[in-house]
Order: structure tokens, then C-alpha cells, then sequence
């Protein structure tokens, strides 16, 4: 079993404050020697300083002369007073004590070995061990008037006061490193607060894992996917996305690129100025068409990025033939079911009173009517998915109480490409939906629905009986999401605007306020054989 793992506010602590405690041990360590040295040095020019002041004083230089150790004595006892040195001490030639803070060793030969530099005319500092104790020992040489060296004056500090005043200057330096691990403390603990606040919470393993995670997600998604930054450089591509824009002729891996130098059409750019999303949007490009989403990526109010979900419309398309299928078959027997149920009610009724002859005939009628109108609605359509849908139409309309006239002055072939049978639907399913629903105030509720081919195109008109329209719904009635009859509305017409844009067509719309409205829509059509028998039923 692992042990368990720091936390990243463990770790950060740990870091900062070693980090923080080892140049803290490094600079005290310098600064404790630097100190030190500065410390000597000055207590050597100190000590020099004092012993060059006693070599020139006349009573000093008098009384070895006269070979007067009082008069000397004296003078030097009142220096080391004064100055607080540990000694001071005056000799002769052969190293003899004219001066020394015990009087009984005056007359006896200097201790300690140093003296010689100084009876040869020298000036410098030492380290050695008297009578006294250990100490820092300072030499001048002593000239009469005449400059001829009559001896020397030795002065001394003792090591001990001067360590002392180095232990002061390092119980400074000690204190000063110690309030600057405890100011590394509070900043890594602050450090630490501020990193885990803006990763959430979060330790950099789960931010791996989730990093990871959401890197396989994103590749196993059918949907392209691509982000750019606040500057609109593209950071990333999933696999989807790669092959899309490969299909399309484009680099299949633009990361490091502006989005506006490699793909204009896609908008990111605008996304980026304006922070609003662009959803169910369509990007033309040359090989194909996707459906696209775009949205800002935000943290509190400023946008720094944005993304974009992409998908190849004939997949959505392919999907959206097999669900109009379902539809179709669905809302046919629907109705087929409502109609049957008021069948049925006719029939139990005319039981109940006996009329055995009335109802033998109305039996006879239903048959044939439906078997006729299923009949026709196959036989006009040689494509038997467009033929069903129609059936399913007449259905739909009679049980809205509407009359529906199909007109087909020739079978309607196939279509070459099977494509356009979802493009048909789209567009007149959509249609009819629309004139049933002007018609439902009028009294007598009559839609005319007609197809045409001929010379590779085909015509699909649709009329109704209902109020008409305003310029106003005309100039906006293939708006998405435009509808005067409440929200969530407004997609059937833009359905049919963008369908016959795709496939290269023309929409015409004839109304006249009070008589109705007529819409044409023109196709390129591409057919199988066919025949050209005319036809026209109702329903």
C-alpha cells in the first residue's frame, strides 16, 4: 500500500520554507565571517592605532631614554584605562617590560614570542597568549628625537571581549534570519492558499487525471471540436475535428494558427468580440456543409477563449431521414387511429338503431374511399417513401378537418439521389403543416398541394384558403425562430428556407389578404424513369 501523498499546500510549504532556511543558513553563515573579519580588522586598526598614539608620546620616549619605568608606567596605566584596552605595555631594546598592568612583572623580559617585527621598526597585529590571557596584541616601534628606535609599545585586547562582541553582532544576524523564516512561512502558506484557490480545490494529480479524462472524451466524440484562445489563436483540435477539416481540404491540425487565417467562416473571431453564443448555425465550405455551435469561454466576466462544436450535415441529415420515417409512419397511424375510432362510433350507433341497409352502405363507402385515396397516394409517387408520406398527409388532414387536393399531372419519378427524398419532406411536409394551420378560423378549410416535373426540375406548390399575410410575416416569416403563434415556434419555415437554398432552388410566395396564400418552390431534380400519366385526388 503507498504511503500517503503530500498535499500541493504540503508541498509548497515545504519548498518555499527550505528554500527560504537554506539561503537564510548561507547568508548568516557569510555575513556572521564577514562580520567577523570586519570585527578583527577594525580591533587591529584600533589596537595599531593606540600603540602608534603611546609610541609618540614624549613621556614614553622620555622615559626609556631615561630608563624611568614609573614615569612610563604611569602613562601607561592611564592609557589603558582611558581606552579600556587589556594592556599596555612599553619595552626596550631587549624586549624588557617597562610597563604592564601587574607592576610586579615590570623589569622582566615581553611574553610570547611576537615582539621581534616590532623591535625591527614594524607595525602590525597578532594573536598569542601573555601573562594575561589570549589576546590581540597590536605593536609600534618607538623612536627618540634623533629617530633612532629605543624600543617598542605592545597593546592588547583580550579575545574574549571581542568574540563577545561577535557573539552580539551574530545574536543580531540570528535574529534577523529567524523573523525571515518566519515571513517565508506566512508566504508559502499564502502561496500555497492562492494556487489551491485558483485550481478549486484541486491536487495536481486529480487535475491530471481529469485532464486526461476529459482528453479522451473529447476524442471520442463523432462531434469536431476546436478552441481558440482570447487572442483567437486555435489551442486545440479533437480527432473528429482533424478528419472534418482533412475531408474539407483544409490542414487537418491547425494548433499555433489564427482562427481568421485558417478558417474565416467559422465566426470564432465574432464570438470572441461580441461573448454571445451562436447556436444550429450552418458553415458552408467548399467540400461540404457542417452544423455548428459556437460559444465564449468566460471566467467571471472576461472572455478568454472560445469553442466551437462542428459536425458534418449529411451525418445529421442521414439521421434526420431515418426520424422523418419514423414520423411519417407514426402520425399516420395516429390519425388512421382517430379516424377509425370515429368509424367505429358511426357503426355502433347505426347497431343500436337497426339500420342494417344504411349501415351496409356506409361500410361500402369507407372501404373504397380510403382504398382509393391509398391507392392514388402510391400510384402518384414512384418513390414509395415520398408516396407514404402523402398518404400519411391526407390522414393528418382530414383529421384536422381540412380538405387536401394533390395534384400530380404526371407520376413523379424517383430521385436520382436519394438525399432529396428528406429534402421533399422537409419542404412540403412543412408546408402543409403551415396552410392546415391558416385555415383553421375559415368556415370551408381547403389546401391544395400539386407536384410537377418536368426537363430536370420539379415543382411543388402549395395553396390555401386562409387569411393571408402581412408584408410584415413575409419579410420575416423565414427568419429562425420567427412565429406568430407563440414561442418555441418559427423552425418549419426556416427548415424549408435553408433546405431549398441547399439544394439550389426558389421560393415564391403569392398572397392576397382574405384569399389565401400560395407558395412555390422550385428544385433542381435529378429523376429515375418515370411515368407521365396524369393524376388528381383528394382527401
Amino acid at each position: 500500500m503507498k504511503g500517503k501523498r503530500l498535499s500541493l499546500q504540503a508541498v509548497l510549504i515545504i519548498l518555499v520554507v527550505g528554500v527560504v532556511g537554506v539561503s537564510l543558513l548561507m547568508t548568516d553563515v557569510l555575513i556572521n565571517h564577514a562580520v567577523g573579519s570586519n570585527i578583527l580588522q577594525e580591533q587591529e586598526e584600533k589596537g595599531q592605532t593606540f600603540a602608534r598614539l603611546v609610541a609618540e608620546a614624549e613621556e614614553i620616549q622620555e622615559g626609556l631614554e631615561a630608563n624611568d619605568p614609573a614615569a612610563v608606567q604611569e602613562y601607561a596605566e592611564r592609557v589603558r584605562e582611558t581606552s579600556g584596552l587589556l594592556f599596555v605595555v612599553v619595552m626596550d631594546m631587549e624586549a624588557i617590560r617597562y610597563s604592564h598592568p601587574d607592576e610586579e612583572l615590570i623589569g622582566e623580559r615581553f611574553v610570547g614570542e611576537d615582539e621581534g617585527p616590532a623591535l625591527n621598526g614594524e607595525t602590525y597585529s597578532s594573536m598569542a597568549e601573555g601573562t594575561l590571557s589570549p589576546s590581540l596584541r597590536s605593536f609600534a616601534p618607538v623612536f627618540n628625537s634623533g629617530g633612532e628606535q629605543i624600543g617598542a609599545v605592545a597593546v592588547g585586547d583580550s579575545i574574549e571581549s571581542i568574540d563577545q562582541l561577535m557573539a552580539e553582532n551574530h545574536g543580531i544576524i540570528l535574529t534577523s534570519s529567524l523573523v525571515g523564516i518566519a515571513v517565508g512561512i506566512t508566504g508559502a502558506v499564502l502561496i500555497a492558499a492562492y494556487v489551491r484557490r485558483i485550481l478549486h480545490g484541486q491536487e495536481p494529480r486529480d487535475i491530471a487525471r481529469t485532464f486526461e479524462e476529459r482528453n479522451r472524451m473529447l476524442q471520442s466524440v463523432r462531434e469536431g471540436v476546436m478552441a481558440v484562445d482570447q487572442a483567437g489563436v486555435v489551442t486545440l483540435v479533437n480527432e473528429s475535428g482533424r478528419k472534418l477539416f482533412e475531408e474539407a481540404g483544409l490542414p487537418d491540425n491547425p494548433i499555433g494558427m489564427k482562427v481568421i487565417d485558417f478558417m474565416p467562416e467559422t465566426g470564432l473571431h465574432r464570438v470572441l468580440k461580441t461573448g454571445e453564443a451562436e447556436l444550429d448555425e450552418e458553415l458552408r465550405l467548399k467540400r461540404m456543409t457542417l452544423l455548428i455551435n459556437r460559444v465564449p469561454l468566460t471566467v467571471g466576466d472576461e472572455v478568454v477563449g472560445a469553442i466551437s462544436t462542428f459536425r458534418d450535415k449529411t451525418e445529421i441529415n442521414a439521421l434526420a431521414e431515418q426520424l422523418t420515417g419514423v414520423k411519417i409512419y407514426t402520425e399516420t397511424l395516429r390519425a388512421q387511429s382517430h379516424e377509425m375510432k370515429n368509424n367505429l362510433h358511426v357503426i355502433m350507433g347505426m347497431l343500436h338503431t337497426e339500420s342494417y341497409k344504411e349501415l351496409h352502405e356506409y361500410i361500402r363507402e369507407l372501404t373504397e374511399m380510403n382504398g382509393q385515396a391509398a391507392h392514388a397516394a402510391l400510384k402518384q409517387f414512384a418513390d414509395p417513401v415520398l408516396g407514404g408520406f402523402m398518404h400519411g398527409k391526407l390522414s393528418y388532414t382530414r383529421e384536422k378537418q381540412v380538405q387536401m387536393d394533390i395534384v400530380c399531372p404526371s407520376v413523379i419519378p424517383a430521385p436520382a439521389d436519394p438525399k432529396m427524398n428528406h429534402h421533399l419532406i422537409t419542404i412540403a411536409g412543412n408546408l402543409i403543416d403551415n396552410a392546415v394551420e391558416a385555415v383553421q378560423e375559415q368556415e370551408v378549410r381547403k389546401i391544395r398541394v400539386s407536384f410537377q416535373f418536368e426537363e430536370k426540375e420539379l415543382l411543388i406548390e402549395v395553396r390555401d384558403n386562409g387569411p393571408g399575410l402581412t408584408e410584415e410575416v413575409q419579410k420575416k416569416m423565414f427568419t429562425k425562430g420567427y412565429s406568430t403563434k407563440g414561442d418555441d415556434r418559427g423552425y418549419g419555415l426556416y427548415l424549408v428556407w435553408t433546405t431549398v437554398q441547399d439544394c439550389s432552388g426558389t421560393v415564391f410566395i403569392d398572397t392576397q389578404r382574405g384569399r389565401g396564400t400560395t407558395v412555390t418552390v422550385t428544385l433542381p431534380y435529378e429523376s429515375q424513369e418515370g411515368n407521365d400519366d396524369p393524376r388528381t385526388y383528394s382527401g
